[in-house]
């Protein structure tokens, strides 16, 4: 139930907290821009009582805190703050300017903190009250459900040690409000802990230098915290498994046959076989045709959409029914399973020299299409396996017993059969549990052994996979690339600073509205080849390939590292200097992480470590 309650202004919800001796307050509002206007609204409500002792203190520190953060000299706010006792805490505002607030809450010489709900985790000054306003909060994927853990970090801002015997925390009317579901989280015992153990290019790099082969490493990640929950359920199976086996093993002991489990477990299989292979014979023309489909359309064949048709298309991938295929002129294109007309025999490596040979072929004759079965000769073939199966079955019994003797033994095999099956079937779910741990390893081993990171058949990381390892980079395998190909001596500072700044950033936040120079737009170009053939090769080994690069980012990066003015900057990206700092940040750490390669890549280093002084002066720390 959501309880569509108009939302109480921000001076007439302070004015009731002073009221009832309920400041200082920490109010809890769902975006940055809301707990802005908030602060705003407050400082500029006449009614709000002014204290001038306080407000002299808080011009006091504010002066101390100039002489180390010059840059919070023109932010917006400072009036706000000095003049309203009240301020916005959140991620858009620069380091400098949430240190002065925090201090000052901490001397108890502010009124309220707008703050959105993230806050709550990164700081511990003193509140003798919280303010919740709804019972949602927005992520990097929109808006979403406070979770148990966020609202008991939330409330727990609530009381001052030593000051407040208890702590407050008021629910305030909003439209997206919900006591109800409020009173259910504070009730709620903790979310459980989330592990950020992932599968990445670095993380299986270092585990295979450190532990010599991908056994070790499978071994380590399926012990991870991140997968504790399957290992619990493998653990379970594998129990059921131990059971069961032991069933089977009393039951043979028990009988007058000489079988082994083995002897079971093959007897199971085989008519397991029988009985599948029986339920795939195709019924229909149209069950025939989609078989042969399914075993005929692969990547790398050319196919047509129709069985007269003229447009040819390469298959790229295959995701169920959906087929990825590329056109003669280049182009993408999207068909379905059923709507292939014909398939043509031969099979290209997806290059573009290949590519152009596998539309070539076509025309001059040389890659014909495939003879489609007709279903009678499927059955046949169908028929032909069976008996082979059936064959193999009557091995398992005695050769010399007779036909009672052989008809008692298979009623026993049969009676044994469940025992077989569930053993075989859980033996798969176990397997199957694992490899959803290891094979995004495996994934990204065989890309590392593309790249000549990682020896794959030998288990080894090579030389250049030993200083990929170093680096602590968002995108180590893009970094990685453009130092082998040499991309970052070729550049000025400005432009290295542009393009890692562009790989750092997130993909879809919005740093500002400067515009690329002709010179970083080429840099980026080329870099997008590399993202090309990157993408290529995980896309085909089953990986997500990276997010697409951040221009806006690349672009105030740019205009940092050329000297631009903090001022200037924040006027001209038009972008919160809480966002910019994190990039701008985050790009000179990426930057001091190539610095360190020096004696793997020393001309990059330098012009890496030269681009990160430059990046890192301030305000950005």
């Amino acid at each position: 139930m959501k309880f569509r309650l108009p939302e109480i202004p921000p001076p007439k919800l302070i004015t009731a907290l002073r009221n009832y001796n309920l400041l200082p307050a920490i109010v809890f509002l769902p975006t940055r821009r809301r707990c802005d206007e908030a602060a705003t609204e407050v400082a500029l409500d006449k009614s709000q009582k002014a204290d001038a002792e306080k407000q002299q203190k808080r011009n006091e520190i504010y002066q101390e805190f100039l002489r180390e953060f010059p840059e919070i000299r023109t932010h917006k706010h400072r009036r706000v703050l000095i003049q309203g006792g009240v301020a916005a805490h959140h991620a858009g505002h620069i380091p400098g300017w949430k240190l002065l607030i925090e201090k000052m809450m901490s001397k108890g010489l502010l009124n309220a903190i707008f703050a959105t709900s993230t806050v709550a985790a990164g700081v511990d000054f003193p509140a003798r009250t919280v303010v919740i306003s709804n019972a949602d909060t927005r992520g990097n994927d929109g808006w979403r459900p406070l979770q148990a853990s966020e609202l008991q970090q939330m409330t727990g801002r609530a009381g001052r040690r030593g000051k407040d015997n208890v702590g407050f925390v008021v629910l305030a009317p909003s439209n997206f409000q919900n006591p109800p579901k409020i009173a259910q989280l504070l009730k709620s015992p903790p979310d459980d802990l989330q592990s950020k153990f992932r599968a990445t290019y670095t993380s299986l790099l270092n585990l295979l230098d450190a532990f010599g082969n991908f056994e070790n490493v499978r071994d380590i990640a399926e012990k991870s915290f991140a997968f504790r929950d399957t290992a619990r359920t493998v653990s379970k199976l594998e129990k059921q498994i131990q059971k069961r086996l032991q069933t089977l093993k009393n039951k043979l002991e028990k009988s007058e046959f000489d079988f082994s489990i083995e002897d079971v477990r093959g007897f199971e299989r085989l008519t397991n076989a029988r009985l599948r292979l029986q339920e795939k014979l195709p019924h229909t023309r149209n069950d025939a045709r989609r078989r042969w489909l399914e075993e005929s359309v692969e990547a790398g064949r050319v196919v047509t959409k129709s069985r007269n048709g003229k447009r040819f298309f390469l298959v790229i991938n295959i995701h169920g029914e959906k087929i990825a295929a590329m056109t003669e002129d280049g182009r993408g294109a999207t068909l379905s399973l059923p709507h292939i007309g014909r398939v043509f025999e031969k099979k290209y490596p997806l290059k573009e020299a290949s590519i152009e040979a596998a539309f070539y072929e076509i025309h001059e004759g040389v890659n014909l299409p495939l003879v489609e079965p007709k279903p009678s000769a499927k059955k046949n073939d169908a028929d032909e396996a069976a008996e082979i199966i059936t064959s193999l079955i009557e091995k398992i019994l005695p050769e010399n017993a007779s036909e009672d003797a052989k008809r008692t033994q298979t009623s026993f095999l049969w009676d044994a059969w469940d025992d077989a099956e569930f053993l075989e079937k859980t033996g798969r779910d176990v397997d199957s549990l694992k490899s959803e741990i290891w094979l995004p390893f495996e994934h990204r081993a065989k890309v590392l052994h593309h790249f000549g990171y990682l020896d794959f058949p030998a288990q080894k990381v090579t030389t250049r996979g030993k200083w990929l390892a170093d680096l602590r980079v968002d995108r180590p395998l893009l970094v990685g690339e453009a130092l082998r190909h040499g991309l970052f001596e070729k550049l000025e500072t400005k432009q290295v600073a542009g393009l890692m700044a562009a790989l750092a950033a997130d993909s879809d936040r919005n740093y500002g509205e400067l515009y690329l120079s002709d010179e970083i737009l080429e840099v980026l170009t080329k870099f997008e080849d590399i993202i090309f053939d990157v993408s290529n090769v995980e896309w085909k080994n089953g990986i997500e390939p990276a997010p697409e690069m951040n221009f806006s980012a690349a672009a105030a990066a740019e205009r940092w590292a050329d000297g631009i003015s903090w001022s200037d900057l924040v006027f001209q990206t038009k972008a919160e200097e809480g966002d910019l700092v994190r990039l701008l940040s985050r790009t000179g750490e990426a930057l001091m992480q190539v610095a360190h390669l020096k004696d793997e890549h020393a001309e990059a280093a330098a012009v890496a470590r030269a681009t990160a002084e430059i990046i890192l002066r301030e305000p950005i720390r």
